[in-house]
């Protein structure tokens, strides 16, 4: 699941002083789990709240915190910032837990917008954790050069609310700024590592030491057009099928794994879908990996035929597959996505957000047993709609964020005779 990827003691997203941990030598990075940007707060915040925290509870949390992350700041300091914005603080709390006459805060966030001169003193190592100087803060309502998360204290199944954070930098200000912090314990590590977070990425402009995690707040491709030609065999990328070559690929790793390994019949493999659904493919490198299927109804979108070629089995072709396919729907607005999951990967889907329908029982398909699985997601805020940008909706499949050929048609002018005549 989620939660038990992000679950840690606590980040420990904290600088500290340089003796107290050793740096970490920087090393070649593992595809992250998941992207900080891309966190599904509906469903990892469901049973979490978000409180403004007073200085009571802050104090509290403090106390709390500095039991498992060393070096933490003074409680006076966090209480100095907190007078000076009260907005860059967070307290995070179970909803079971909270008291709505005297609500309490079981974890705490807090972040600091930093002006370039403030980047340039954090990747010089001049800038002070313990006693932050506000002068090298951006200045309230302006556009920071750049996000230090200066803490976060999230035990247990507290982790899910750095959704609320990234909910609170999504205000215009801060929207697309790059997001910086330090780990000091091998969890806050694993943490920045499992949300997309990067080491050695130059900061203000200076060279990061490796100490340094960063979080690019450029918009990047999304999950469903991600694949790169020329890529690093190990380095997974997806893309929708859009020519006969790419469904000659789909249909080969799909005849491999169902007719091949799985002894499915053809009539019952290709089953007369494939031409009204939309297909992923992923690619491991250059070479085509996996694929999955997209059919579109009314009210829900269903995701079918997932399949995945053997010897890519221990790569992430099947998770980004999957996080495509969902990210794909909410693209096209849809709330609600279907799946026919053969038993045994139930556990898989549930990792997503799937859970199993009251609609049926378990049920026979081509010799496998299998169980309907629902999930309810969030439509895209900039879903591809009606009333959208008209060239968007005649961009290539998959392509919406990209001007597309007809955009370019458009500059020519018109070469139609009966409407030059006329005009």
């Amino acid at each position: 699941m989620v939660y038990s990827m992000l679950r840690v003691a606590a980040t420990g997203m904290v600088q500290v002083r340089k003796e107290q941990v050793p740096e970490p030598k920087l090393a070649p990075q593992k595809p992250s789990k998941y992207k900080l940007d891309e966190l599904d707060a509906a469903r990892l915040t469901k049973h979490l709240t978000v409180l403004q925290p007073t200085e009571a509870i802050i104090s509290d949390l403090v106390s709390k915190a500095r039991r498992s992350i060393p070096g933490f700041a003074p409680t006076a300091e966090l209480l100095r910032i907190f007078r000076y914005d009260p907005y860059l603080m967070l307290a995070i709390a179970r909803k079971a837990k909270v008291d709505a006459a005297a609500p309490e805060g079981e974890g705490l966030i807090a972040f600091l917008p930093l002006s370039l001169l403030g980047l340039q003193h954090l990747a010089l190592g001049t800038f002070n954790p313990a006693a932050p100087d506000l002068r090298l803060f951006a200045k309230p309502g302006e556009r920071p050069a750049g996000i230090y998360v200066w803490c976060v204290y999230l035990p247990g199944t507290l982790a899910g609310g750095i959704a609320f954070m990234m909910e609170r930098l999504s205000a215009p200000h801060y929207r697309g700024v790059n997001i910086h912090t330090r780990a000091v314990t091998e969890d806050g590590r694993h943490f920045c590592q499992v949300l997309g977070l990067k080491q050695g990425i130059p900061v203000g402009g200076i060279e990061a030491p490796e100490n340094i995690w960063t979080f690019s707040g450029k918009p990047q491709s999304p999950l469903y057009d991600s694949y790169v030609p020329g890529a690093d065999k190990n380095t997974v990328g997806v893309t929708v099928a859009r020519t006969l070559d790419d469904m000659m690929r789909v249909l080969s790793i799909r005849n491999a794994v169902y007719m091949g390994e799985q002894d499915r019949p053809y009539d019952e493999e290709f089953d007369g879908n494939d031409l009204s659904g939309a297909h992923l493919l992923a690619y491991s490198g250059d070479e085509p990996a996996g694929s999955i299927r997209i059919r579109f109804f009314a009210d829900f979108a269903k995701i079918e035929r997932l399949a995945v070629r053997k010897e890519f089995r221990k790569s992430e072709a099947a998770l980004q597959l999957c996080r495509a396919s969902i990210k794909f729907c909410q693209k096209k607005g849809y709330r609600r996505i279907s799946l026919h999951s053969q038993v045994e990967m139930v556990d898989f889907w549930k990792q997503l957000g799937f859970s199993e329908s009251d609609n049926h029982g378990h049920f026979m398909l081509s010799g496998s047993e299998y169980v309907e699985l629902v999930a309810d997601i969030e439509a895209d805020t900039d879903a591809v709609r009606i009333g959208c940008d008209p060239h968007t909706i005649v961009r290539p499949e998959g392509r919406w964020h990209k001007p597309g050929t007809q955009e370019r048609s458009a500059t020519r002018g018109t070469t139609i005779a009966s409407i030059v005549q006329k005009r």
